[in-house]
């Protein structure tokens, strides 16, 4: 990146929007302004991570964001393009949360949930919860969007803390992964990789259930929805292949350290 491009990434002090909008609108004024030509490959993920001083999953969904806009387009396997026509008029909206963040929210509130429902869950729930994966199995093979089954499956192990707080807390971050444009889109792109809910995590996750065992159903929450994390990575991917990333990918930058705590 420019200097001129890292000027203006960074000449906002005590920015309170969320980082990926920071990168999204620094990205687009150096577009507007014409440090990124019509048709020009934005630099790699990898550099824009490192110049911004933020992860590459921040990255994705600020190019993903701009993407919706109209302004770039991804090539996979090759990386980011600028648009040879961008819109006349720019749309700054808050695309509002992304697909990471919202899974990594996800993951440290419905582990503990898992943890506190395998102390108190009764075998009509547990059944319950074993119909609905019979039932993500059938929206699988049907490839159905949406993955329905899936949110009953985790908002039923909310339910079975007979907590409604809980509850109301993990159907609102369901509920956001639908509303977002930004989530909707990250996850639309994977799914169209083939993406799609992991049968044996869940029943992993059901089976901690059913032995009343509160800290493996709290690891098996959070390895299922950490491996969902690396999906994502993994689905929005465009940089090209080369050694660098293969190296790069034990390091997970930001995320993998998150992921430990």
């Amino acid at each position: 990146m420019d200097e001129a491009v890292k000027i203006r990434a960074m000449s906002t002090p005590a920015d309170t929007r969320k980082l990926y909008r920071q990168v999204a609108d620094a990205v687009m004024a150096s577009i507007e302004s014409g440090d990124y030509k019509r048709g020009a490959r934005l630099p790699s993920e990898r550099d824009l991570a490192a110049s911004f001083k933020v992860s590459r999953p921040t990255i994705r969904e600020a190019m993903i964001a701009l993407e919706i806009r109209g302004l770039v387009e991804a090539r996979q396997g090759s990386g980011i393009y600028v648009t040879e026509q961008p819109p006349a008029q720019i749309v700054a909206e808050d695309l509002d949360i992304g697909a990471f963040e919202l899974t990594e929210a996800r993951r440290l509130f419905e582990a503990e949930a898992a943890a506190l429902a395998a102390t108190i869950i009764t075998e009509e729930q547990l059944e319950e919860i074993e119909a609905i994966l019979d039932d993500m199995v059938k929206e699988n093979a049907r490839k159905q969007k949406g993955e329905m089954a899936d949110r009953r499956f985790h908002v039923a192990i909310a339910q079975a803390t007979r907590n409604s707080a809980i509850t109301a807390v993990i159907e609102n971050l369901w509920d956001r992964r639908y509303k977002s444009p930004l989530c909707v889109h990250m996850l639309e792109r994977a799914r169209s990789v083939g993406v799609k809910p992991r049968i044996g995590e869940h029943r992993r996750i059901l089976a901690a259930l059913r032995k009343h065992d509160s800290q493996a159903a709290r690891n098996a929450m959070r390895d299922h929805l950490g491996r969902v994390i690396d999906g994502l990575l993994a689905a929005t991917e465009t940089d090209a292949l080369d050694s660098a990333r293969k190296k790069a990918v034990s390091k997970r930058h930001e995320y993998t350290r998150r992921l430990a705590i």
